[in-house]
């Protein structure tokens, strides 16, 4: 049974859960899913220094699983700005994407499309990952609401409220042909509110489990060699061994 790897890069055992829910609902019982969670960092990633630790915890967790022994043929990273997704990219061997890299991809399959997630900060930052993932032409705008997504995931019911008026707002606003409603802990919230939406909208959960089931059914040909080729130092011992 092919396998995949699902890193919470925030030490949020909630997240954690919500995502091996929902992943492992859309790939079906034909994928082993397993989900493991930051060993340290951020309750939530909201900021630009929660988000470069984020990215240590990433490669700290592949680290942990490849020490424990858990197969993964592919990694999906589990939030919505893939913090360490070009780094275990280069040495992990298997397929990754993350949350917004397949959101992106996804949504670009249907035209222009925006971004709505929690927290302010993201806004930049998801900005500037677009352009690094060649999506700069097809991302038209990020709509931010002021609630994290810890927040708005901790009040599900206000959460649905307000993210249906800020996709809506966003369709309107940047006239896209999708929405992507961004984040881990805002899994299952895009069916609920996707009728009140003009537009296509993009569960950003979803759509890193649909790259997923892709990209187990079609496994590339070859993979590069698996290890980062650093002299570590002051790390886990698992990242050591991936040297």
């Amino acid at each position: 049974m092919p396998s995949l790897l699902v890193i919470n890069p925030n030490t949020s055992t909630s997240v954690s859960a919500l995502l091996q829910q929902h992943v492992k609902a859309a790939v079906g019982a034909g994928i082993d899913v397993r989900t493991l969670t930051a060993r340290f960092g951020a309750p939530y990633i909201a900021s630009e220094a929660s988000y470069a630790v984020a990215q240590h915890t990433v490669l700290d967790a592949w680290a942990v699983a490849k020490a424990q022994g858990l197969a993964a043929d592919a990694v999906l990273i589990g939030c919505f700005g893939d913090p360490g997704l070009f780094a275990l990219r280069e040495g992990a061997g298997v397929p990754v994407s993350g949350l917004a890299e397949a959101s992106f991809l996804a949504a670009a399959r249907h035209g222009r499309y925006a971004v709505v997630t929690g927290g302010e900060r993201w806004k930049s930052m998801l900005e500037r990952l677009a352009h690094a993932l060649g999506q700069g032409q097809s991302l038209a705008g990020v709509h931010t609401v002021a609630p994290s997504g810890a927040q708005l995931a901790a009040d599900p019911a206000g959460a649905r409220v307000l993210l249906a008026e800020a996709c809506r707002e966003a369709a309107e606003r940047f006239g896209v042909d999708a929405v992507i409603l961004g984040g881990a802990g805002l899994a299952g919230m895009g069916a609920d509110i996707a009728p009140q939406v003009p537009v296509l909208l993009v569960d950003s959960v979803h759509a890193g489990a649909q790259w997923a089931r892709d990209a187990l059914a079609h496994p590339p040909v070859t993979a590069p060699a698996t290890g980062f080729g650093v002299p570590w130092q002051n790390v886990s011992w698992e990242l050591v061994a991936l040297s």
